[in-house]
């Protein structure tokens, strides 16, 4: 019994669960942020291109 509840401390102070967990929730973020700056540079961009081939 000792050893279980040796072992259920060991897991309670262990952090490396906890930090890849932030980590895949910051790449998680960073990803979603990259995304919308594409889109967003994405349509800017075909409206530039657009104009120039009008302008043409």
């Amino acid at each position: 019994m000792q050893k279980v509840i040796a072992q259920a401390k060991r897991f309670a102070r262990d952090e490396n669960g906890i930090t890849a967990l932030e980590y895949g929730m910051l790449a998680a973020l960073i990803t979603v942020l990259i995304m919308a700056s594409i889109a967003s540079i994405g349509s800017t961009l075909q409206n530039v291109f657009s104009d120039i081939v009008n302008t043409l």
